[in-house]
């Protein structure tokens, strides 16, 4: 049985390079130290190696980006229709 794309567990080196890859640039060290202060991606251990699935990478990623802005002071929220 072939796993999915998004059942596919990385390790913290091709989750990182898969969000890069992704538009997202971030080093494994920031994910290292989110896995220990907070605030990153849902990951889980495969004894103490900490492995992520590319669905909650992205869902992690697109939660921390503003959407579109024209400019610093835009907040990137969409006018209501």
């Amino acid at each position: 049985m072939n796993p999915t794309a998004s059942d596919r567990r990385l390790s913290r080196r091709e989750a990182a390079q898969f969000l890069a890859d992704n538009g997202y640039p971030v080093a494994a060290t920031t994910l290292a130290k989110y896995a220990s202060i907070g605030g990153g991606p849902i990951f889980e251990s495969f004894g103490r190696k900490p492995l992520y699935r590319s669905d909650d990478l992205l869902a992690w990623a697109r939660g921390k980006s503003t959407g579109p802005r024209r400019s610093t002071s835009d907040t990137g929220a969409r006018p209501a229709a």
